[in-house]
C-alpha cells in the first residue's frame, strides 16, 4: 500500500510539473507579444518595452519558465498586473472561498448520490425508482447555468428567501448569513453531479446484489440489512469513489460557472477576471492551482479505492 501511495504521489508531482510547463508555454508562445496582450493593441512602444523589461519577457523562454517555476516552488507567484497585490494572496483568499463552496457541494453529492443510488437499487422497478430515474436523466442533461438562473429567479427574486449574489465572510457576518450566500450555489452545483453519482451507485449496487457472494450470504440466512451493508455496499462503493473523483474535476468547471452567475468571489471568478484583464501571472498561478486541486482529488480517490480493494493493494505490493 505504501509503495502504491508513493507511486501515485510521484505521478501527481510529475503531472503538476508537466502542467506548469504546458500552461506557461501556452500563454507565452501565443502569436503576438504578451506585453501587447496585457496593455492592449493601442499601447505605445515605450509602454510595451517597459513592461517587457519589468516582466523579463526579453529573456529566453526557458529562462523565463525557470524563473517563474523557482518562485512557485518558494511560494512566490509574483505580482498581479491588474491589481496591485501579490498573486499568492489573491489566490489564497479565492481558494479558501471556493474550497468552502466546492467542499459543501461534493459532500452533498456524496451523501445524496449514494443514498439515492442505494434506494433505487434496493427498490428496483418501484414507482420511486422510476421517478428518480426520470429526474436523474433530466438533471444530467441540463447544465448548471440553467439551474443557477432558475434558482436566482425563484428563490432570490420571487420569494426573496436567499441573496442572489455576493458573499459575506464567516468572521464578519456569522454562520447563518454565511450559509445563506452558499445555499443556492451549492444546490445548483450539486444537482447534476448527484444524479450522476446516484446512477452509478445504482448500477454498481445492482451488480453487487446479484453477485454470488451476496446470494450465498442470503442462503445462509444473513438478515437482508446486513447483506446490503456488509456485502453489497462495500463493493458498490468502489465505482462510487471513482465517480466522485471524476465529478470533483467536473465540479471545478461548474464552480467557474456558478461563481460567475452568483458573483461569488472564488477561484473561478478570479480566473475569469484574469482572462478578461489579460493578467498573465494571475492566470498562470490560477491554472496551476486548479490542476493541483484536481490532481489531489484524484490521488485521494485512488488511495481510498486501494484501501477498499484488496486486489489493488496486492497488485501494488508486487
Amino acid at each position: 500500500m505504501l509503495v502504491y501511495a508513493a507511486r501515485r504521489i510521484l505521478g501527481m508531482v510529475v503531472v503538476l510539473f508537466a502542467m506548469s510547463a504546458v500552461v506557461f508555454a501556452a500563454i507565452h508562445l501565443l502569436p503576438g507579444s504578451v506585453a501587447h496582450m496585457v496593455l492592449g493593441e493601442y499601447a505605445t512602444a515605450d509602454a510595451v518595452a517597459a513592461l517587457e523589461l519589468k516582466l523579463g519577457l526579453r529573456d529566453p523562454i526557458l529562462v523565463q519558465y525557470w524563473r517563474w517555476l523557482s518562485g512557485v516552488l518558494h511560494g512566490e507567484f509574483g505580482q498581479a498586473l491588474s491589481i496591485d497585490q501579490p498573486v499568492a494572496r489573491l489566490i489564497g483568499g479565492a481558494l479558501e472561498r471556493s474550497a468552502a463552496l466546492g467542499g459543501m457541494s461534493l459532500l452533498l453529492v456524496a451523501i445524496m448520490g449514494i443514498a439515492l443510488g442505494i434506494h433505487s437499487a434496493v427498490h428496483r422497478g418501484s414507482l420511486s425508482d422510476r421517478v428518480l430515474t426520470m429526474m436523474q436523466y433530466t438533471l444530467i442533461a441540463i447544465p448548471e447555468f440553467f439551474w443557477c438562473t432558475v434558482a436566482i429567479i425563484v428563490f432570490a427574486v420571487w420569494l426573496g428567501w436567499l441573496p442572489a449574489t455576493g458573499y459575506t465572510p464567516l468572521a464578519d457576518a456569522g454562520l447563518l448569513q454565511w450559509l445563506r450566500h452558499l445555499i443556492l450555489p451549492v444546490i445548483c452545483l450539486s444537482l447534476g453531479l448527484t444524479a450522476h453519482v446516484s446512477r452509478m451507485v445504482r448500477s454498481s449496487m445492482l451488480e453487487a446484489i446479484e453477485s454470488r457472494y451476496v446470494l450465498a450470504a442470503r442462503a445462509k440466512g444473513v438478515p437482508e440489512r446486513l447483506v446490503l451493508l456488509r456485502h453489497a455496499l462495500p463493493n458498490a462503493m468502489l465505482p462510487a469513489i471513482t465517480v466522485l473523483a471524476i465529478d470533483a474535476g467536473i465540479l471545478i468547471g461548474g464552480i467557474v460557472v456558478a461563481e460567475t452567475v452568483f458573483s461569488f468571489p472564488g477561484l473561478g471568478s478570479l480566473l475569469m477576471y484574469a482572462i478578461q484583464n489579460h493578467d498573465i501571472p494571475l492566470l498562470q498561478a490560477g491554472m496551476l492551482v486548479v490542476t493541483a486541486v484536481y490532481s489531489l482529488a484524484t490521488l485521494v480517490a485512488d488511495l481510498a479505492s486501494a484501501m477498499l480493494n484488496p486486489r489493488i493493494r496486492l497488485g501494488a505490493a508486487h
